[in-house]
């Protein structure tokens, strides 16, 4: 998948029906629906590391291999919403 396919804060597969929304109400190319609606972050003062610990924690629930965990968890600092907190780190 491309780096459009996944939501650019949560690394989650960004399917149509999964799509946050901007505020004129159309589909977000970059952002579902649990991180972004009416165009604006659902938690905007979440951090890097609280995703960290929303991702890992919901991935266990839906006992995903802690492989697959560790990937998703390792790619969230590459993802447009956090770049800018991991290069002023």
């Amino acid at each position: 998948m491309k780096h459009n396919e996944f939501c650019q804060s949560c690394s989650m597969p960004l399917e149509p029906k999964m799509a946050g929304t901007e505020k004129d109400g159309t589909l977000s190319k970059e952002y579902c629906t649990y991180c972004y609606q009416n165009g604006e972050f659902t938690s905007p003062s979440m951090t890097l590391e609280d995703m960290k610990v929303l991702v890992r924690n919901e991935m266990q629930k839906r006992n995903i291999s802690d492989d697959v965990i560790q990937r998703a968890v390792g790619a969230l600092p590459h993802l447009k919403r956090w770049r800018s907190q991991t290069l002023n780190a």
